[in-house]
């Protein structure tokens, strides 16, 4: 299966950007960042690369725009589109949008099946009256950009970031326009019928886009979901108008497992995962517009002074390095090792490209500290040349160094400590218990306090623990909400008390400054977020037997946690192929019931994941680096045949899970409408 196949809608956009100005939004930049970058849309021709933004436009002397967008071509999309144009002097208007055809007729409220593609040509006529011209050229082409490569396993879908399963409080809002007789009893009865017309679009324009994946490589697959959310996106990619004639002709068979983010948010909001990327993607800022990729200051490689508080005129390196294959194949180390084989790997790639440059480079065994990464890049100081063939690996080591001497680092390891600790007092007493031991670390910071834990890693904390909440030993309801009051009134406090908005608390309490802060809002926004993490650990109710990821202790070892994904991959892979009640096997309506009919006289097998050399597996609402390697590792222990592909709408920093449960529009994703 080769990557450069599923990601051949990137080659259809770069063949049009010759000569053009390239309009792109953030969600396919993110894309094509780990896909070639920047680099491969100059190299195919393009004469410059712009935001997609209303405020942006082609000069004078540049008569054609390229527009590449992961959106509807309606409302606010297509305004900025028609802003553009009107502040420039374009002959020749090319438009890509992620979103297939059929599921603009749907967002236009077309049901019937009409010829060639409608919504295209009027909006390619649009385009020319928007240009001044009817006989100005315009063209309007479905490019599913949508996947980034960002590792040979691991393709993310950055325009569905903000997907995330549904939780029980969006459950009643569906029910609320429902009458009594209809209501929804779990999340699991939910159909595509009655989700909001933003969310149908979002799961269809996902499932059309593994489907152009599939496309693209000629796959025929069986599809199989663990969870609510996964059953409705495996449906629709089961039923998929285009896939029923792909699968009579296409010649490689695999399977897709999807499976839900909320069936684990334990491993999702844990600081166990010894990962080096892990903290990187926690301690170093985003690229602005990216939910994947950080900033890496490049100071060091400069002659230029650093002064404090001033905004930077460098602009900063990234994790992505898609030109390189040194650099790639250290950031694939990095990502699939533990820290100290990813640190140690750094080191060595940076003394490999010293020598290989004849720059006086001291040898030191031992640990590696970020002052002795820091020495090895400034040596490349000196020599441009050196500079320029090395600048992938010199990024990762300096990112490397700046996580590792980063003052919010010690905060991980807090956060890790206090997560064995609750994980040890689950099995020994009950929760209002476990939760009275969080009550001590909820007190405000103080002024100097980098080190020390804030609001965002007490919310981690909670989500951490309340996940967890059914394994502790029966409470007594009244003493739990007892605590959970005085839990309430002490991180309100805490929260009021910043002096300084994370971004994850500016989204929470819809305030961009502690000046616009009440203690009446952050309390409100409190009691919201343990309105949510009550609901937390009923999340594998539904499930018969993937219900824990908890070891209790026997008294001779310590209680563990015990990763949903590592129990539903053995599963797949267990040598007797046993039939499991919770990976469900999703396939397009009438085979099925032939199959049942049959079955009465002959034996006809079930389809099973483990039946073909490839898998994917698909987690919605996000997959963390350390995940990556337990897949890796699980695979090579049972199976070491199989190729695994792992598909993710993110990669998962621990505060990226209260921004996804507590500040995310869940049923009314922005659809760029």
């Amino acid at each position: 299966h080769n990557l450069t196949d599923i990601l051949s809608n990137t080659i259809t956009v770069l063949s049009k950007v010759k000569k053009a100005v390239v309009f792109m939004d953030d969600k396919c930049a993110e894309s094509l960042h780990w896909n070639g970058g920047a680099t491969s849309v100059f190299e195919a021709g393009a004469r410059n690369l712009k935001e997609f933004s209303s405020f942006e436009a082609g000069g004078e002397n540049e008569p054609k725009a390229v527009f590449v967008v992961s959106t509807l071509l309606k409302g606010r999309t297509a305004d900025i589109i028609k802003d553009i144009i009107g502040l420039s002097h374009f002959q020749y208007c090319v438009v890509f949008t992620t979103v297939a055809h059929s599921i603009q007729l749907l967002a236009n409220n077309v049901t019937a099946e009409l010829e060639g593609n409608p919504v295209f040509e009027q909006f390619e006529e649009k385009l020319s009256e928007w240009m001044g011209d009817m006989n100005y050229t315009a063209e309007v082409i479905h490019a599913p950009v949508v996947f980034a490569p960002v590792s040979p396993q691991l393709l993310l879908a950055p325009t569905f970031a903000h997907l995330f399963p549904l939780l029980p409080q969006d459950l009643k809002t569906i029910n609320i326009k429902r009458t009594e007789k209809k209501r929804f009893v779990s999340l699991t009865d939910v159909d595509m019928q009655s989700l909001t017309p933003e969310l149908q679009i979002e799961i269809k324009t996902l499932a059309s886009a593994v489907n152009s994946m599939f496309e693209s490589t000629s796959t025929r697959e069986e599809s199989f979901a663990v969870g609510p959310m996964s059953r409705l996106i495996a449906g629709e990619l089961a039923n998929h108008p285009q896939a029923k004639s792909r699968r009579k002709t296409a010649t490689n068979k695999a399977s897709i497992v999807f499976i839900d983010r909320t069936l684990d948010l334990t491993g999702a909001a844990g600081h166990h995962g010894d990962s080096l990327v892990e903290k990187i993607l926690t301690v170093l800022q985003p690229l602005p517009g990216h939910t994947t990729d950080v900033q890496v200051d490049m100071l060091e490689l400069t002659n230029l002074q650093h002064i404090p508080d001033s905004q930077p005129t460098l602009a900063p390196g990234c994790l992505a390095q898609t030109q390189l294959s040194t650099a790639r194949l250290l950031w694939e180390t990095m990502l699939a090792s533990k820290q100290k084989e990813a640190v140690m790997e750094v080191r060595r790639q940076l003394v490999e490209a010293a020598s290989k440059e004849n720059l006086p480079i001291k040898m030191s065994l031992g640990r590696v500290t970020p002052e002795q990464l820091c020495s090895y890049v400034q040596l490349f100081k000196s020599s441009w040349g050196a500079l320029e063939s090395h600048c992938g690996v010199l990024q990762l080591g300096l990112a490397t160094a700046q996580t590792l001497r980063h003052p919010t680092l010690p905060r991980w390891d807090t956060c890790l400590a206090f997560e064995r600790l609750l994980l040890q007092a689950l099995g020994d007493s009950d929760f209002a218990g476990v939760l009275r031991q969080l009550l001590p670390l909820m007190k405000p910071r103080s002024r100097a306090g980098e080190d020390e834990c804030g609001p965002d890693e007490l919310l981690v904390l909670l989500v951490y623990l309340y996940s967890l909440a059914g394994e502790a030993q029966p409470a007594d309801d009244e003493e739990v909400e007892k605590v959970e009051r005085e839990l309430i009134g002490a991180l309100t406090l805490v929260i009021t008390r910043e002096t300084e908005l994370s971004t994850l608390l500016q989204k929470l309490t819809g305030c961009g400054s502690p000046e616009e802060l009440t203690m009446e809002r952050a309390h409100t926004a409190v009691e919201g977020v343990f309105e949510t993490l009550k609901e937390l650990s009923h999340a594998r109710d539904h499930l018969k037997q993937f219900t824990s990821v908890y070891t209790a202790s026997d008294g001779v070892h310590q209680a563990t946690y015990r990763p949903f994904l590592r129990q539903v991959l053995e599963e797949i892979f267990h040598p007797d192929r046993p039939e499991c009640p919770d990976i469900e096997h999703m396939s397009g309506g009438l085979t099925d019931l032939l199959k049942t009919g049959f079955s009465m006289f002959m034996k006809v097998s079930r389809p099973h994941p483990s039946d073909h050399g490839l898998l994917f597996l698909f987690l919605v609402g996000g997959i963390t680096p350390s995940e990556l390697r337990l897949i890796r590792e699980v695979v090579t222990a049972h199976k070491p045949g199989t190729q695994v592909l792992v598909l993710s709408t993110r990669l998962l920093r621990p505060t990226d899970v209260p921004e996804l449960l507590f500040t995310t529009q869940r049923l009314v994703p922005d659809i760029g409408v």
